[in-house]
């Protein structure tokens, strides 16, 4: 392609040949100076034009490089959040476990202390049944003893009872020959009793009342 200038157009006219029958000047030379003037107006709205080009590159690649940084901030603002998620993802499952096992260890230690007051109170629960037996049992042999010795001292009043002592025999004699009163008959001794039985039980059962 040809570089042609308004300048070579306009300096064309002196390059051409004149000869016989040949154009005629009158008529060239104002047509190369209007193609002159048009196309120094296309030179001129070429490079405008090609400035408006080179202006809207440089904005088209400006636009490029921001829509390119917006799409890399982009990706990795995605690629930050997915990393976020998985990371609360993995802090979410750990605390779940660790929750986990201390709910499991908490489980177990309240089982083992339920164990533990449940055993203790069985032993608690054995003691006292066999305090209550044998409290049962030393009830039932104090009442067989008291018994024994009720049924021994109402047996003593009984023969005292049906006992008939002769207290008048010598109220009824006069007086002896020397004057003087003869002296009382011995007491007949009475007839021995049993001991009385002293109630079995520890040493403060007298203070407790007994039982019905």
């Amino acid at each position: 392609m040809i570089d042609l200038t308004p300048l070579d157009v306009r300096k064309k006219r002196g390059d051409f040949r004149k000869a016989m029958r040949g154009y005629d000047p009158a008529d060239v030379d104002p047509f190369l100076e209007l193609a002159a003037d048009r196309l120094e107006e296309l030179v001129k709205s070429n490079r405008d034009l090609t400035e408006e080009v080179g202006r809207l590159r440089r904005r088209t690649d400006a636009q490029e490089g921001r829509e390119r940084a917006v799409q890399e901030a982009l990706v990795s603002a995605q690629e930050l959040r997915r990393e976020i998620q998985e990371q609360s993802q993995r802090e979410a499952e750990l605390v779940l476990r660790e929750a986990e096992s201390r709910a499991e260890d908490l489980r177990l230690a309240a089982e083992a202390r339920i164990q533990r007051l449940e055993e203790q109170a069985r032993r608690n629960m054995d003691r006292l049944r066999g305090e209550l037996e044998e409290l049962g049992r030393t009830r039932s042999r104090f009442l067989r003893q008291f018994r024994r010795f009720l049924e021994d001292e109402l047996d003593s009043v009984t023969l005292e009872e049906q006992r008939d002592p002769d207290l008048g025999a010598g109220l009824d004699e006069g007086p002896g020959v020397s004057g003087e009163m003869t002296a009382d008959p011995a007491p007949q001794a009475l007839p021995p009793t049993e001991e009385p039985i002293e109630p079995p039980g520890d040493a403060d059962a007298e203070s407790r009342e007994f039982p019905e």
